[in-house]
């Protein structure tokens, strides 16, 4: 009998009923997303999410660079499901990717390590008198869009279309690491054909470009920037990518991870000050966006409201492409109208003239 290998990658997600955990580091990379995707969830879509002022950090970042011990970390997230249980909720879903790896891997700990969850129990009941269920359904937020991807389709102000030429745009998506090769089957597609943003880019009008390197690490690799020392294998596993991808002249990136997103849109500034070349058309970056923004904008979002002046290249050449109307005198404002600043530009000699890398 034919094996059926597909379905094998595929996954229940919860159409509503949410619990909701933000990301640590998100919020400050970049925090329009996570007020994005609930306001796409709540109001667009009618979906209930709840969001917890009590719970906390999963704490995997000091887990991955061996600063929190395994029983900490299980025990907060352990405290995680206790919060989700008192609230009445079973589907639990994470912004963050390498939560979503922490809350697989403890789950399956506890599945093949029985007396692990039952220590757990036992540390969380002493620690704060806290008793949990395990959730029904674990997802990633990117799952949840993904889920909800014709929903959106039928609500779009636009479509990811060069309003000019009537072509569709050209997008990278980029998977995070710990969403699909940790465990292959928690993701949409596995670890080698996830198809979680391909979905949302191919319903939403867009073409998925193909390339060497679509599954190489972006290169953060919590010890490779947490450790100033370790910082250019960073760089350069990132560079290896926009460089791959460069010759099929992408539109855009999109990436399901906080840590992908915001390091392939810094590193094209750092590589552009160290070496002053950019991968973009006409001298510039290429545009990297969150899967969240990318729904945003097709749903008719202002770019500012989604946060999009908090990226280091600039934005604008796609949403003219897209024909997003935005104000540019209102990019740099906050909430209250206060100019907020705004990002130096990357200076770099080329020749005698100096180049300005946007």
């Amino acid at each position: 009998m034919k094996r059926n290998s597909w379905q094998e990658y595929q996954k229940h997600v919860a159409d509503d009923r949410y619990y909701y955990a933000r990301s640590c580091i998100r919020q400050n990379f970049f925090p329009g997303s996570e007020a994005a995707f609930l306001n796409i969830m709540r109001n667009d879509l009618g979906r209930d999410v709840h969001e917890d002022a009590n719970h906390t950090s999963c704490t995997g970042i000091g887990y991955h660079s061996d600063i929190v011990p395994l029983e900490t970390i299980m025990t907060v997230v352990a405290r995680q499901f206790a919060l989700m249980t008192e609230a009445g909720y079973e589907n639990f879903i994470s912004s963050c990717i390498t939560s979503f790896g922490i809350y697989n891997e403890i789950l399956a700990t506890w599945a093949e390590f029985p007396e692990t969850e039952e220590r757990t129990r036992e540390y969380l009941y002493k620690a704060t008198g806290r008793e949990f269920n395990k959730p029904r359904h674990i997802a990633h937020t990117s799952d949840v869009v993904f889920h909800h991807r014709e929903a959106i389709r039928a609500r779009a102000a636009r479509l990811l279309v060069n309003a000019a030429t009537g072509e569709p745009l050209r997008v990278v998506e980029h998977i995070g690491c710990h969403y699909a090769k940790i465990f292959p089957k928690s993701g949409i597609g596995g670890a080698e054909f996830p198809y979680v943003l391909a979905g949302m880019i191919e319903s939403w009008g867009g073409e998925v470009v193909d390339y060497p390197e679509r599954r190489h690490c972006c290169g953060f690799g919590f010890r490779n920037y947490l450790v100033q020392a370790n910082r250019g294998y960073s760089v350069a596993n990132s560079q290896r990518k926009l460089a791959s991808m460069a010759p099929y002249k992408p539109d855009f990136i999109v990436a399901n991870c906080p840590g992908c997103a915001m390091f392939l849109d810094r590193w094209q500034y750092t590589i552009a000050e160290m070496e002053g070349t950019t991968y973009g058309a006409d001298g510039r970056g290429i545009p990297v966006l969150t899967y969240e923004e990318m729904a945003g904008l097709v749903l008719g979002y202002d770019p500012w409201e989604l946060g999009m002046q908090m990226h280091q290249v600039d934005v604008e050449p796609l949403l003219d492409k897209m024909g997003v109307k935005y104000d540019p005198s209102a990019k740099y404002l906050g909430k209250n109208g206060k100019y907020i600043g705004q990002p130096a530009e990357a200076l770099v000699n080329s020749g005698c003239s100096g180049a300005t890398i946007l």
